[in-house]
């Protein structure tokens, strides 16, 4: 199973320069069987540009989160802390092999109308 996220244009970015490893939620999942992620980038890009495989998820308190993903987070501890706030726990995906697509892809080819809040299951491609 494939999910799509919704990341601001400059986090989906960093994702594919390197420079983020941890994608971070609120939320997580509940299907265990994801392995890929298909990045929608938010407005303006308002498109499909790329996917990565998920190499873990990790759980945890939200300062040990910030603790093992400072280093390749792609964001500042305050933005962080901020994006967290009343929250006790902390999502981590860890960002495996990633693939940028060379022309970037409409919700449509995904039978989507809208672009999901936070994120959406899709069918295997």
């Amino acid at each position: 199973m494939i999910v799509l996220l919704s990341i601001k244009p400059e986090y989906a970015d960093k994702i594919f320069s390197g420079k983020k490893k941890f994608e971070f939620r609120k939320s997580i999942f509940k299907n265990t069987d994801i392995e890929k992620v298909v990045v929608y980038a938010s407005s303006p890009v308002q498109k499909v540009i790329g996917e990565f495989t998920i190499a873990d998820i990790l759980n945890d308190d939200i300062e040990k989160i910030w603790n093992k993903t400072a280093h390749y987070s792609g964001i500042t501890k305050d933005f962080y802390l901020s994006y967290f706030a009343n929250k006790e726990k902390a999502y981590a995906i860890k960002i495996g092999k990633t693939k940028r697509y060379r022309q970037a892809r409409n919700l449509s080819d995904y039978n989507l109308r809208f672009a999901p809040q936070s994120f959406a299951y899709i069918p295997t491609i």
